[in-house]
């Protein structure tokens, strides 16, 4: 299954995303939860400046933070879900979503119950 890959410092503290270049040295890759709690959230109501490099034309989008338990907070879109839908500190999911016509993004939704 895919998942988030952050990085595990040598403090233990896990970041994300994981460092690159020097800030890389020393720390571990560490393959993150795929499940969390939503902890804040909004909606992007307008095109971000120039240069915008997202789907034309453009589309309202839910973006928000989502603890993932003993880890981290990862920003992230949220899909699957109309902001009155949303709760603090629902279930979350991690998905692979379309972010336009040629390219994937990683998201959350509200967690699916089997």
């Amino acid at each position: 299954e895919p998942r988030l890959i952050g990085g595990r410092l040598s403090s233990g503290k896990i970041v994300f995303p994981m460092p690159t270049g020097d800030a890389a040295r020393d720390v571990e890759t560490y393959p993150l939860s795929r499940k969390g709690t939503l902890w804040s959230w909004t909606r992007q109501d307008f095109q971000p400046k120039e240069p915008f490099d997202g789907p034309e034309p453009f589309e309202p989008y839910l973006l928000g933070y989502v603890e993932l338990p003993g880890e981290v907070i990862v920003e992230t879109r949220i899909v699957e879900a109309a902001l009155e839908d949303l709760k603090l500190c629902m279930p979350m999911e991690f998905v692979v979503a379309p972010f336009d016509a040629r390219r994937a993004t990683y998201a959350f939704r509200p967690e699916k119950r089997s």
